[in-house]
């Protein structure tokens, strides 16, 4: 019997059940009870349960055992917090040819020509998938809604109000949950990748998981990383406060080769408010007419660009940065006026904005909002082929943790969620092999004692706050060589620091296959701490080191001491252990378009 089969049993387990949700219950009940060993092999294991995670394992065979796995629950993704929606072709006046050009275009000359045709080709039937699913897309009579957004020459983003991602999340956390191929292991952490073999037999084998206070081992005969982005590694970010890089510094530790990381889109309009967190204020208001002035009421950006509020988003966010420079409030913000869009239309397209706004006392409909840049999506990620590929053997990425070469240095909006769609089911051809190397001898499962933890624990707490802080003042929307050099030592000595930590010297320990439980151990809220902490210091050091190796301005990556874009970085930078290098020379936009 081969090891992918089902019904092979690995010689350890983990006293796991997960309880599958009523259809009738609210996705805030779901839970997950642990009273039931289960075996802890898989043909499939897919770490996060976003977008891209959960059409991934909804494409993959039903006959394969598959495991999702969350470190929250399944409520909870960045992929939720999406407002504006999924760009697609399928008005009479739009054509592929057109979305190709405007992605290309976004992209400065890094995007990847095949994987931005094959996405745009591919939209299209996704979008059809996702309304047989039960997405409730608006529609003007019979006909999809669409909108325009920025950059894009014509209008084609669908939307369901502005929670497009709730819409589409809820309804694939639904059919997930209908599948009894998919087990689902919440509040979860994949620590790192399980790696078997040397040299060109090296594969991915599964997943090494911490649990209720209990590592242990999955395995697979394939493993995605679907964890999304890591925001929360800047001081303002419209992320989650999930998006901590997790998949990117775990696909770098196995060695996968990451690309483009220096690329981070600052979103232009995040509400700012002494209180509130960095609430994205979605794209499509402006597209539908809202207008960004500063505290005179001037309508400042098209000083910067002659399509004002439509410029690309790293035109818009780095406008507003440099106009507050001028003006001598660079921690200031501006103001997104909805007045001029008609008030029914505002209160069907945005009701959650609405919402959120008032929550914090800002009436819409009788002033603008303050509003000022924050760090939104990451262009680069581990490096993948058409079929979410690796360069490890046996390990898959999809959806923000991926760079699949569809946004180059700038993404086009609402093409986020088009990827993990498109690239998702990918995973449809995705092929086990025959057979798979041996595991390790069974092991009986260990205790680990993890006394006297607390000064740990505050240390952790003080870098937490101060890394988001060093990484937004050195590698936000501007950078410079001083700076960025400056925060690389600042950063590496906090790793250095993490590594010397006991539970980091404790869990570094393990030997593969090896269950141990964590006796004395804090709470899992602190053990997450320590995971996250661990993920944002990792991707802190790979953005800094890729912002310093890139010397030009392009798309999401902004040198002071390099302001012009050159031809001779039109290449991809490529980082494998600690090596940074370039691709071969791009095509020109030219030649692309």
């Amino acid at each position: 019997m081969g090891l992918c089969s089902p019904y092979f049993l690995l010689p350890f387990s983990f006293p796991w059940e997960i309880s599958r949700r009523d259809s009738s219950r609210p996705f805030s009940d779901f839970d997950v009870s642990f009273d039931v060993s289960f075996d802890g092999n898989f043909d499939v294991i897919i770490v996060g349960a976003g977008a891209a995670g959960l059409y991934a394992a909804l494409c993959l065979p039903a006959t394969w055992r598959v495991a999702l796995i969350t470190k929250d629950d399944l409520t909870r993704s960045a992929s939720d917090w999406a407002q504006g929606g999924i760009a697609a072709v399928v008005a009479p006046d739009d054509s592929p040819p057109l979305h190709i050009e405007d992605t290309l275009r976004a992209g400065v000359g890094l995007c990847d020509p095949d994987a931005v045709s094959f996405l745009v080709h591919q939209a299209q039937g996704c979008v059809e998938s996702l309304v047989a699913l039960g997405v409730g897309f608006d529609r003007r009579g019979s006909d999809l809604a669409l909108t325009r957004e920025a950059a894009h020459s014509r209008s084609r983003v669908l939307h369901a109000a502005d929670t497009t991602g709730r819409a589409v999340v809820t309804t694939l956390m639904d059919q997930v949950q209908q599948r009894p191929n998919i087990t689902v292991l919440a509040q979860s952490l994949v620590l790192d990748l399980w790696l078997v073999g040397e040299g060109a037999d090296r594969r991915c084998r599964g997943v090494q998981v911490l649990r209720q206070q209990r590592v242990g081992w999955l395995s697979a005969g394939a493993v995605v990383l679907a964890t999304g982005g890591g925001g929360q590694v800047f001081a303002q970010t419209t992320n989650p406060t999930l998006s901590t890089g997790d998949g990117v510094a775990i696909g770098y530790r196995a060695g996968a080769v990451l690309r483009d990381l220096e690329f981070f889109q600052f979103h232009p309009t995040a509400l700012m408010h002494p209180e509130a967190s960095c609430f994205l204020i979605s794209e499509a208001v402006r597209g539908e007419g809202a207008q960004v002035l500063d505290a005179q009421g001037d309508r400042f950006l098209f000083r910067y660009h002659p399509d004002g509020e439509l410029a690309p988003r790293d035109v818009v966010s780095r406008a507003i940065f440099q106009h507050l420079q001028s003006l001598g409030t660079p921690q200031g913000h501006v103001f997104l006026d909805l007045r001029s869009i008609d008030p029914d239309r505002v209160r069907y397209r945005f009701p959650n904005i609405i919402q959120v706004c008032q929550q914090w006392g800002i009436d819409l409909f009788q002033e603008p909002i303050p509003v000022a840049p924050a760090a939104h999506y990451w262009m680069g990620g581990v490096a993948t082929d058409l079929q979410g590929q690796t360069s490890v053997v046996g390990l898959y990425a999809v959806g923000e943790t991926a760079s699949t070469g569809v946004h180059g240095a700038n993404r086009l909006a609402s093409n986020s969620l088009l990827e993990c769609l498109v690239f998702g089911q990918q995973l449809k051809h995705l092929q086990l092999p025959a057979a798979l190397p041996p595991l390790p001898p069974p092991l009986p499962v260990q205790s680990l004692s993890m006394d006297q933890w607390d000064p740990d624990r505050t240390w952790m707490q003080d870098i937490r706050q101060a890394l988001p802080q060093t990484m937004w003042q050195s590698a936000g929307i501007c950078r410079d060589a001083v700076t960025l050099e400056a925060a690389i030592v600042q950063v590496e000595g906090w790793r250095s620091d993490f590594a010397q930590l006991r539970l980091s010297q404790a869990l570094g320990a393990i030997v593969p296959g090896q269950d141990v439980d964590l006796i004395n151990a804090p709470d899992n809220g602190t053990l997450r701490q320590w995971v996250e902490l661990g993920s944002l210091l990792e991707i802190g050091a790979l953005i800094l080191k890729s912002a310093a190796f890139r010397q030009e301005s392009r798309g999401g990556h902004y040198r002071l001491d390099y302001p012009e874009t050159q031809v001779s970085w039109r290449v991809h930078t490529l980082v494998q252990g600690d090596r940074w290098f370039c691709s071969d020379p791009l095509a020109s936009p030219e030649a692309e378009a």
